[in-house]
């Protein structure tokens, strides 16, 4: 990736400067002397040397998670929110998707925040990390986030996305817990070109470390003289999109940019100087010439997909015939057009643009694209720009140093400050549409197509300064950097008493007496049985692709308003990638169901015939399904890509690598098994051929890592096969051995 060079080994820094590392230097004293280490040792409730136990400074949700994890928690003893804990209402916004009950959602959260001491942003009134940014950061704090961009690390603070289970741990008091993780230098250099904006290098970053997992599971800690010069924003946009390089965190130095944005925002005493030590020393370096990175754009169906604006713009056709293979592997039954897009001329007309979320509505984007779009017009076309601001601060001063004015003049539309562009609840395109977005993701369906009903779309991501360019020229994909225009950085006044007329803030201040208000879509998670002797686990998903994200297995958009209902969200499941998973996984249920009430289903038992006794192994074996993919669990923190698995009788995932921790976290933390294979071993089995595991409460008890299985096919074929279970913690065995973390929580209680 032009711009960006990958060293593999290590490095340290040498008088301010990164340098090769001494193989045989201890590589542990060095990693201490990071930030990020130095920020982990300030949190670590751990005495295990290479285990990092975690206690957060705060914690936000948004409305698509919070009631699950405040009712788990509940459910498990939590009386007040020991910390600040912000719901935010940014996800489920869009009250005439099912009724009233997105609104119940909402009603549950501030009826929840005032009897447990939180802190509750009413719809609208921003996005769930512009609300961190603006009030909750600190430099050198930790913050903990249901959802998978929670990151402030160009606010100094280590911010940590994961599965609604870890945050109930929080508020029981418990831990994070990770081994000690491995520290990746970003260091930046150069300066951007006119033009060229946060997205263009986030997805030049991505591109480069995402293919090979460079940094996964890793921190990222950008340092270097690039820094200095870049706004608040332009960092805060690079930070945010560092989850889609599948790291665990990201720290940056910080310097009187950082300080002017606290000071801005009333808290400069939350301000200090983060900078790297002499002699730190990180596993590997990603080197970025900001001045050679060019505007980008990727490609639908993954924020990896990236090219040069420039060069699609040559190989248009090509690389939009190479998306529309994509899309007839993912779904058959539909044709997707993308190339008729590309006009007579080679350019590409797109039908939409947007402007959103905790990547693109930022002010220092939108007052460059507004810049951009002075005294033009995006036409009368089908070509529409939305625009989203990110909270209502950042509106009123769009507002009043009128860029919002410009925006409104040349034809696009300004709207509250939402997060459903990012994964398809607002602005969803026509059927075969492309839509440029500065957003996060363009994972399949994040447009809000419905495949399922004949409909497909695409979502291509550009930053917000190319998408006004695009806008400008009625929708003709242009790079910023082609278009003549004027713009000085403009100044940003934070008015924050909008806050503190419409924000409610009880931290510290629960009140028992008030009851929880629950609307009729809001349920109690249904119960879940401890881990059995042995396991009978069915296959009812086979997915092959490369990677499989949360928004297959649990997809986004209108399906987020069953959040708060287990049993109807479970019925979504894999149900715009593998159509019939969710009626075979029910039907594995009711055989287990007739189990434990019993009885025995006959064809369990023939299987169990060329096992042993079936008689005596039904008693002790229990029944559920199981998903193989190859690498599942890119994309969200979102707990349902799991939970929902476990609601239908899931009990087994099988793969070759988990995509990010906190889906294998999630997984644990409902209780189901996360196995993987040796990367060598073939897996030709098929929806129906069922998986016997023996002994296999034992061995997650006595810590076994490699688990014998034996693969009943349906051809009456039985193979051998080894599955791993590597590197449970001893809480995380427990957690299996209960069947999840609620039953682990409620008997902790108990003792």
């Amino acid at each position: 990736m032009q711009g960006i060079r990958l060293t593999k080994q290590a490095v340290r820094i040498q008088r301010g400067r990164p340098v090769p590392a001494d193989p045989n230097e201890d590589p542990v004293s060095g990693r201490k002397k990071t930030m990020a280490y130095r920020i982990l040792e300030a949190h670590n409730r751990s005495t295990t040397p290479g285990l990092f136990q975690i206690s957060f400074d705060a914690m936000v949700s948004h409305d698509i998670t919070y009631v699950g994890i405040i009712q788990s928690a509940r459910a498990s003893g939590m009386e007040s929110f020991p910390i600040p804990y912000a719901l935010t209402n940014c996800h489920n916004s869009l009250c005439a998707v099912g009724g009233t009950i997105n609104e119940d959602d909402h009603i549950f959260g501030l009826s929840a925040a005032r009897k447990y001491g939180g802190i509750y942003v009413p719809a609208n009134q921003s996005v769930i990390h512009s609300y961190a940014r603006e009030e909750l950061t600190a430099c050198g704090k930790m913050i903990l986030g249901s959802d998978s961009h929670t990151r402030y690390g160009a606010l100094g603070t280590m911010g940590v996305g994961e599965g609604g289970p870890e945050l109930v741990k929080q508020l029981l008091k418990h831990t994070y817990d990770i081994p000690d993780p491995q520290v990746v230098l970003v260091y930046l250099t150069g300066t951007p070109r006119k033009g060229v904006g946060p997205h263009d290098v986030a997805l030049a970053l991505v591109g480069a470390t995402f293919p090979d997992g460079f940094v996964k599971n890793r921190i990222l800690e950008f340092a270097g003289p690039g820094i200095t010069g870049l706004p608040a924003d332009f960092r805060n946009g690079i930070d945010v999109m560092t989850t889609e390089t599948t790291c665990l965190s990201s720290i940056w130095e910080t310097d009187g940019e950082i300080r002017a944005f606290y000071k801005a925002h009333g808290r400069e005493q939350d301000f200090k100087a983060l900078s790297v030590q002499e002699g730190a020393r990180y596993d590997a370096m990603v080197e970025i010439d900001l001045s050679e990175i060019e505007c980008m754009i990727a490609l639908p169906f993954h924020p990896s997909n990236v090219y040069t604006i420039h060069e699609f713009q040559k190989r248009a056709k090509e690389l939009l015939e190479s998306v529309e293979a994509e899309a007839r592997e993912k779904f058959p039954n539909i044709t997707m057009r993308l190339c008729d897009k590309v006009l007579p001329d080679g350019s590409v007309q797109v039908d939409q643009g947007v402007i959103a979320g905790c990547s693109g509505g930022l002010f220092d984007n939108i007052c460059e694209a507004a810049a951009i779009l002075d005294g033009g017009s995006v036409g009368n076309g089908y070509f529409s720009l939305s625009v989203y601001p990110t909270s209502v601060p950042v509106s009123l001063a769009l507002t009043r140093n009128g860029s919002t004015a410009r925006l409104l003049e040349a034809g696009a539309v300004i709207k509250p400050s939402f997060c459903g562009p990012c994964f398809g609840a607002g602005d969803v395109p026509g059927n075969n549409g492309l839509s440029l977005r500065h957003t996060t993701r363009n994972f399949p369906n994040r447009e809000g197509a419905k495949p399922g009903e004949g409909q497909i779309a695409g979502v291509a991501l550009m930053d917000a300064r190319s998408i006004a360019a695009t806008a400008r020229h009625g929708g003709i994909i242009t790079a910023a950097s082609d278009e003549e225009y004027a713009y000085e950085r403009q100044p940003y006044t934070f008015d924050g008493e909008v806050y503190r007329r419409r924000v409610y803030n009880g931290f510290g201040h629960p009140d028992p007496s008030c009851e929880l208000i629950l609307g009729p879509n809001i349920t109690d998670w249904p119960e879940q049985p401890p881990l059995p002797e042995n396991i009978l686990t069915e296959l009812c998903a086979v997915i092959h692709d490369p990677v499989t994200t949360t928004d297959e297995l649990i997809p986004s958009g209108e399906t987020s308003s069953y959040r708060s209902n287990p049993h109807r969200l479970a019925e979504f499941t894999l149900h715009r990638r593998v159509p019939d998973y969710v009626p075979r996984a029910k039907a594995v249920s009711k055989a287990e169901e007739m189990r434990r009430n019993g009885q025995a289903d006959p064809r369990y038992l023939e299987l169990l015939k060329r096992i042993g006794d079936p008689d005596a192994l039904i008693q002790k074996t229990g029944i559920g399904s199981c998903i193989f993919a190859h690498k599942p669990g890119d994309g969200s923190a979102r707990e349902q890509a799991a939970s929902c698995q476990r609601v239908l009788g899931g009990s087994v995932n099988i793969c070759y690598e988990y995509a990010t921790k906190r889906y294998r976290s999630n997984l644990i933390n409902w209780g189901i098994l996360p196995f993987t294979l040796d990367p060598d071993t073939p897996f030709d089995y098929h929806p129906g051929d069922v998986l016997f595991i023996p002994e296999i409460r034992n061995a997650v008890r006595d810590g076994r890592e490699s688990i014998p299985a034996t693969v009943l096919c349906l051809d009456g074929r039985n193979e051998k096969i080894t599955l791993h279970l590597s590197g449970l913690t001893e809480d995380e065995k427990d957690i299996l051995l209960e069947g999840c973390l609620m039953n682990y929580n409620k008997n902790r209680i108990g003792k």
